[in-house]
């Protein structure tokens, strides 16, 4: 099996993790989670980071430290992982559903203005409320599908003017930039996953960033239970337990050291499709990245007709290739069937699903491996 994205462990991991063990610093103190905060907020240019235990915590903790409260309104992509639309509905806030840009498979910012311009109104709070409901519009989660940086200063324009918080779901992009800049610093907050499959990896363990120290200071203590005192068990507020391990952050750590190395190395993997597949523009499209981007191709993804999806899908599966399809559409699983779709059809949303696969691109994968997944894609339609 030629894996789709396996975590790759070439530096120096098993050193930071053994002097956890011969420390003793195995939980959630300890020397490696201040160097893995400080060392992402220095690559990104950033104030403040906070390490937690996955990146659906950050974004969990992003909506409450934004004030976004019971019955408030999320507006949020429908192709996207399921993860920043589940945390609105942690705080009891509902989704808004909204279409993607054809090009990048992000949050269709043109939508999101439509809907500020047209369908809300700011009151004398200066705070932004839906006319048809009267829920308070809290907060945009623009996903940056992929590895792909959402458009966003058009985002953050509408959304300045309009008080409505923009939580940068970075959680697929480290090491992506939009306009020169890098992503996960982009909107108000922003929220980092290293899961496994992701460019780096600390197993599990998320972050926040922002330049807010408040901010910052209120996601610490809301992840350490909300403990006002090191020693006494007082807590002042409902916590959680969402602390990164010391354990974890040394992973991180080695993680870290190579990004920028595994970064070049997936541009050069998705490159490499783009030459493979050349000649074959009637059958199939890689995904590429807009004039504006640069994207860090956490994923390699192709485009073909919506008929030849499933049937190609089963046939590199069959053929030891680990292929997948992309995400379903949020507003079609079952818990958001009654939510809102804006413009209620999110067609574009839809061509993608019916069209995406996602084929291996481990920072691992070689040559010889890549020339094998082009050459299976192609036997297929010949």
């Amino acid at each position: 099996m030629i894996p789709l994205a396996e975590p790759v462990m070439a530096g120096n991991e098993w050193r930071y993790i053994k002097d956890c063990l011969d420390t003793g610093w195995v939980s959630s103190a300890g020397s490696f989670v201040n160097r893995f905060e400080d060392g992402v907020a220095r690559y990104l240019g950033v104030a403040h980071a906070v390490a937690v235990v996955n990146g659906t915590a950050a974004l969990h903790l992003a909506l409450i430290i934004a004030g976004v409260k019971k019955d408030d309104i999320v507006l949020v992509p429908t192709l996207t992982f399921v993860a920043p639309v589940n945390v609105a509905r942690y705080v009891g806030a509902s989704p808004i559903f909204f279409d993607c840009d054809p090009g990048t498979l992000c949050l269709d910012v043109n939508q999101i203005a439509q809907f500020l311009n047209s369908e809300c109104e700011k009151r004398g709070s200066g705070m932004t409320y839906y006319k048809k409901t009267g829920q308070r519009v809290g907060a945009v989660i623009p996903v940056n599908a992929l590895g792909h940086p959402t458009d966003m200063d058009a985002l953050t324009e509408v959304c300045r003017q309009y008080k409505v918080c923009v939580i940068e779901d970075a959680t697929e992009s480290l090491g992506s930039e939009y306009k020169g800049k890098k992503a996960g610093v982009l909107g108000d907050i922003g929220c980092l996953s290293f899961n496994g499959n992701k460019i780096i990896t600390t197993g599990g363990g998320g972050m926040i960033v922002t330049n807010n120290e408040e901010w910052a200071k209120r996601v610490r203590h809301l992840s350490t239970q909300a403990k006002k005192d090191p020693l006494r068990y007082d807590h002042d507020e409902i916590g959680y337990n969402y602390r990164l391990t010391n354990i974890q952050a040394a992973f991180g750590v080695a993680q870290l050291e190579k990004l920028d190395e595994y970064a070049a190395r997936k541009r050069e993997i998705a490159n490499r499709y783009r030459e493979l597949f050349d000649g074959f523009a009637g059958k199939l499209k890689v995904l590429q990245e807009a004039s504006w981007a640069k994207s860090n191709y956490w994923l390699s993804t192709i485009q073909v007709a919506a008929d030849m999806k499933e049937p190609l899908l089963a046939y590199l599966i069959a053929q030891g290739i680990q292929a997948r399809p992309i995400w379903n559409l949020i507003h079609t699983l079952p818990m958001y069937k009654e939510s809102m779709v804006y413009g209620g059809d999110a067609l574009c949303a839809r061509a993608a699903w019916e069209s995406c696969l996602n084929i291996p691109c481990s920072v691992n994968i070689t040559n010889e491996q890549l020339e094998a997944v082009s050459a299976a894609v192609k036997s297929y339609f010949t």
